[in-house]
């Protein structure tokens, strides 16, 4: 099965055949030319959520998730193509087969992935792809012609992290050191230079958010200069100081 995904709420077609191959070529194309996608990494609790909501907020025409696909069954309360793209295993595994993943992973026995066409339907709608992935993913897209923008948060502290992580009170202590553990992994390979576009280090919200901001704007900045379209639009006065 081949789906392609169109408009906000990325509704699916199924496509086959001399189309297929067609639109395999155009989806390419637009994720080599369009607006280079951001990508944002970093530990659970790092403060990544915060920082991509104040950006959304104040560039709310400039940016556009990508919706992920998973094997696993919805949750309560979520859709079908707003929160994840929820496949069989055998389509995830085809779609896999057939190359049609940026990067993909496996947790908890459920498979989850980028696609490449997910990327293109925020780029079709003139918006810069925003993918929160994690650092096997990362490694993965590095070695795609996707090209992106890479921004690794590093939280200020493993103990500052942790008090975070208990502070949700979401996690079992086994689960909970399972991701300090990962955490550890993770500030490692993000600490090390070349790895990563820009590391910010979240020591304070609102200067974190400005040095990601200032750092987005200039390289979108330099894209438009260059002939891609970037509408860098912003909603004023509705940041928070804090």
């Amino acid at each position: 099965m081949f789906i392609i995904q169109l408009g906000a709420r990325n509704t699916c077609y199924r496509l086959s055949g001399k189309l297929r191959r067609h639109f395999t070529s155009v989806h390419s194309k637009m994720v080599k030319q369009g607006p280079r996608p951001l990508v944002i990494c970093g530990p659970s609790g790092s403060g990544k959520s915060t920082l991509l909501k104040r950006l959304f907020k104040e560039f709310p025409e400039t940016f556009g998730f990508s919706v992920s696909h998973t094997t696993r069954k919805p949750r309560p309360g979520e859709e079908n193509g707003i929160h994840y793209h929820f496949v069989s295993v055998e389509d995830m595994q085809g779609a896999i087969e057939r190359n049609e993943f940026l990067e993909t992973a496996t947790f908890s026995g459920n498979m989850y992935g980028k696609s490449k066409r997910a990327v293109q339907c925020v780029q079709a709608m003139g918006k810069v792809c925003v993918l929160d992935i994690e650092i096997e993913g990362v490694k993965q897209i590095k070695n795609s012609d996707l090209n992106p923008l890479l921004v690794f948060i590093k939280p200020p502290s493993i103990e500052e992290l942790e008090r975070r992580l208990r502070g949700r009170k979401t996690e079992t202590e086994e689960s909970l050191q399972k991701r300090l553990n990962t955490a550890k992994v993770e500030i490692e390979y993000g600490s090390i230079p070349g790895n990563f576009n820009i590391i910010i280090h979240n020591l304070q919200v609102k200067k974190a958010y400005e040095e990601l901001r200032d750092f987005v704007v200039k390289e979108l900045e330099t894209q438009r200069e260059e002939g891609t379209f970037v509408n860098l639009k912003r909603c004023e006065n509705e940041l928070d100081s804090s």
